[in-house]
């Protein structure tokens, strides 16, 4: 067994996300408010705080306001407020069609709205937590689970340091550290590998939909000043996916002459030969947004999987020794696209229960008040006007959907007396590649499209070369023997980084995996038809570094 350090805290937060950051921010408030002794630990994969998180990102700032009411005096990053909204429908690769304001779901608008880097606000947050006494570890990843004798979760142990890709230790290994505390929270973002561990050991998504999925693909880019417009909103729908998936796209001017463009694939798509990174590169082509980035400079690349399934697909979220909030459990508001102040609310709803609990004699074990908590705030009721939006769509289709969800958010405040349910999982979606044609990818102009090696390296993505692959398969023989002659191998198209490659090596076809250049989307693990692909945590601060994303 190995001998670990032990360090013990009231609280542990595993993610220095919008979710784990507001917990943390708001149990030290509420300490301090009422002159109680509370210690909490925060853990962050990343290099930094920000550094691995990525959003659109227009942010409804109602959450934030909540937690830090004078955020404008504070110095809050939200430095540009939504000042035109435009929905586009893209019919073909050249011709689109401005909606009127009346024909979009009111859900979709932005009045009110900021256009931020999420990045940069999780680094505020994270200087508030420390200023309010939150330990904050970052490149510390929280690797494993460790329970009690009685099968209650008693915290996290963070990743070892020096380990060679055979497991053996290399020279200064160093053991990670037992975490230990009364309750752990964990904010890990979309598909959070413990999470996901937990929602199965306990069986939390038991008698719910599966989670569905989107893959955001997202570039940032420097455009001169005369073409800066700080402000504009611009979302599409249609093409290039068209009837391929389900998703869309967005482009938002920033402050700073910067604009940021990106698109969402959902994951149920069916066609194996689609890739969702050349589905980007075409999006950019269209005149709707060619005409945002002329003479402009790509100057960052990043991609992260979107939890959109909504309440229906939402597990439970208290467990015996934590909770488990944010996107990590999903909470994203699929009917506003917006997962920020969603998951925020969500921190801070688990803030208030852990502290309360933290007060009486004997705290319990398991905080399920932390469901009825959660139901009842405005969170809930967003969920509840929303909980049709993404199933009507996979049930009815883009159109129809869409005209459902029109009907049910501008007419009924999403209170039509129906529900919509979609029991296919994303990955079970995908059919053989017989069964369908590659789509005609152009090859990059260097200009506004790219090929994927190009655009890792602007994600700044590191990694330590002789470590354990931190993408691991459950079967080395699937890849070939299965995925390969039925699905001609769909991770070669599905990574947005170049992750995963057929190779032939003397007649023979090879998988190889590139675990170099993971940017810890989480895909794979979803997407995979097998469900072969396992992530889990490279060694502490590996994985990109995003500015300003």
């Amino acid at each position: 067994m190995t001998d670990r350090e032990v360090m013990e805290f009231d609280v542990v937060v595993v993610g220095g996300g919008p979710a784990g950051l507001s917990t943390a921010c708001r149990i030290m408030q509420r300490a301090q408010a009422e002159a109680k002794e509370i210690s909490v630990c925060l853990v962050e994969k990343g290099s930094e705080v920000g550094a691995h998180i990525l959003s659109g990102a227009v942010v409804d700032p109602k959450a934030l306001t909540e937690l830090f009411p004078d955020w404008q005096t504070m110095g809050a990053p939200l430095l540009t407020e939504v000042n035109v909204d435009e929905l586009h429908w893209l019919s073909s690769p050249s011709k689109s069609r401005a909606l009127s304001h009346w024909m979009i779901p009111k859900t979709l608008h932005n009045q009110g709205n900021y256009i931020i880097s999420l990045g940069n606000l999780s680094r505020w947050l994270a200087d508030q937590a420390e200023a309010l006494g939150v330990e904050v570890f970052p490149g510390f990843s929280a690797a494993s689970l460790s329970y009690d004798d009685q099968g209650n979760l008693e915290g996290v142990i963070t990743g070892d340091m020096g380990r060679a890709a055979d497991g053996t230790e290399k020279d200064g290994f160093m053991p990670g550290m037992l975490l230990k505390a009364k309750y752990t929270v964990f904010a890990e973002g979309c598909r959070g590998h413990l999470g996901k561990e937990l929602i199965a050991d306990f069986e939390l998504d038991k008698e719910k939909a599966p989670q569905h999925y989107g893959l955001g693909i997202k570039e940032l880019w420097d455009v001169p000043e005369s073409q800066s417009k700080p402000g504009t909103v611009i979302h599409t729908a249609g093409w290039p996916l068209g009837n391929e998936a389900g998703g869309g796209g967005f482009l938002y001017h920033l402050e700073n002459n910067q604009v940021v463009v990106g698109l969402i694939v959902d994951l149920n798509y069916k066609n194996p030969y689609l890739s969702p990174y050349e589905e980007f590169q075409r999006y950019k082509h269209h005149p709707i947004i060619a005409e945002h980035l002329k003479g402009a400079k790509r100057v960052s690349y990043g991609a992260r999987a979107i939890a959109k399934g909504g309440l229906d697909s939402l597990p439970k979220m208290s467990f015996p020794g934590g909770l488990i909030v944010g996107c990590d459990a999903g909470t994203l508001n699929p009917a506003k696209i917006k997962g920020t102040h969603t998951a925020m609310k969500s921190g801070m709803l688990a803030a208030d229960t852990i502290f309360e609990a933290l007060q009486t004699e004997n705290p319990p074990t398991e905080l399920s008040q932390y469901e009825n908590a959660l139901r009842d705030s405005w969170l809930g009721k967003e969920l509840h006007q929303a909980r049709n939006f993404v199933p009507v769509m996979h049930t009815l289709g883009t159109f129809w959907g869409g005209a459902y969800n029109w009907l049910d958010q501008n007419i009924f405040s999403g209170n039509l007396p129906f529900s919509f349910s979609d029991m296919t999982p994303d990955y079970a979606c995908m059919e053989p590649s017989s069964e369908h044609k590659s789509p005609d990818y152009k090859k990059p102009d260097g200009l506004l499209s790219f090929d994927k090696l190009s655009s890792v390296f602007l994600s700044n993505t590191n990694h330590e070369e002789n470590q354990p692959c931190h993408l691991q398969l459950n079967n080395p023989n699937i890849p070939i023997q299965q995925n390969l002659p039925i699905f001609n191998e769909p991770a070669q198209r599905y990574c947005p980084a170049g992750v995963y490659e057929v190779v032939e090596a003397e007649g023979e076809s090879i998988f190889q995996i590139n675990s170099q250049n993971c940017i810890h989307c989480k895909t794979c693990d979803i997407k995979d038809p097998a469900q072969n692909i396992t992530w889990v945590t490279p060694e502490g601060a590996g994985g990109p570094n995003y500015p300003n994303m």
